[in-house]
């Protein structure tokens, strides 16, 4: 007997696939949508954390972690009853200890400022690396949605649908303008979160009505002074720093935290900066706080 598929058995395991004579589709790169947490999208049109001319300077780990799109954000207003997402990914795999809709799937909020209100999760089958589907909002009229994107696999396309003819419109600009930028383990990058939303920073970019920046990469992010010296050229409003996970002894730690915040620090002298030490504290009590007393 053939096996049937969740989605026959509970309609709302659905995604919606759309009817394509029922949608009028949009770049997310044109006006009026806006990206946000990929600051140099509109030059290179390229969804990737790190500039492509910075990029160089880092090892492969780093390159590659950076397509990841953590933190990234599509925000727009309209008075469509749906919005339809239609996009490509870089990747299909799956890890084993982190659900395939934190990996690659996409997060669809509607609401203004600190009354946003999670709608759906949009994500791909297995081995998947276009599909599509459809969120509905509830009530009528103009409405602020908030898309956030896959926190460990990348985007090479991603189209909007609307029904046709509806009003469209940017959304308002955040009350914090000015990027909290993040910089850290594979936590700060989302893992292992059950879906974007729920990923600290961009818990943290809502809750504040912040717009954010997350460097975050998985296992790399170490204090490197290229690091930093990259991060102290950002226009910000506040600064975390959050390695501690990543560095592999407390003397390493002790070797380049300090001198990492001093960059930042240098051409950044009234910028508020706020150091994270690593949460699973109870797995080495003692070592932690060697490492925590070093921060």
């Amino acid at each position: 007997m053939k096996s049937r598929r969740i989605e026959e058995i509970d309609k709302n395991f659905a995604v919606n696939p759309s009817n394509q004579d029922q949608v009028e589709f949009f770049n997310v790169l044109d006006e009026p949508f806006e990206v946000y947490g990929l600051p140099w999208i509109k030059e290179e049109k390229v969804f990737n954390r790190l500039p492509q001319a910075v990029s160089t300077r880092f090892n492969q780990s780093i390159r590659d972690l950076a397509v990841h799109t953590s933190g990234a954000r599509l925000r727009f207003v309209t008075d469509s009853p749906f919005v339809t997402l239609k996009v490509t990914l870089t990747s299909g795999y799956d890890m084993s200890h982190m659900p395939r809709s934190g990996i690659s799937g996409f997060d669809f909020y509607v609401g203004e400022k600190y009354n946003r209100k999670y709608v759906k999760t949009i994500m791909p089958e297995y081995g998947v690396t276009e599909y599509e589907g459809t969120a509905f909002a509830a009530g009528g009229g103009l409405q602020e949605w908030l898309i956030h994107f896959p926190l460990y696999n990348g985007v090479k396309g991603l189209k909007i649908g609307l029904k046709p003819n509806s009003a469209l419109k940017p959304a308002p600009p955040y009350s914090i303008s000015k990027p909290i930028v993040f910089y850290g383990s594979s936590i700060t990058q989302g893992g292992c979160a059950s879906r974007p939303g729920n990923a600290y920073p961009n818990i943290i970019s809502r809750k504040l009505d912040a717009d954010i920046y997350c460097l975050g990469f998985s296992g790399n992010a170490k204090g490197e002074p290229e690091m930093a010296d990259f991060i102290s050229g950002l226009d910000m409003s506040l600064f975390v720093m959050d390695y501690d996970h990543n560095a592999p002894t407390a003397e390493h730690l002790a070797n380049t935290h300090e001198p990492f915040f001093k960059v930042i620090r240098s051409k950044n002298p009234e910028l508020p900066v706020v150091f994270v030490s690593k949460p699973d504290f109870d797995s080495d009590v003692e070592g932690n706080r060697i490492r925590r007393d070093i921060i």
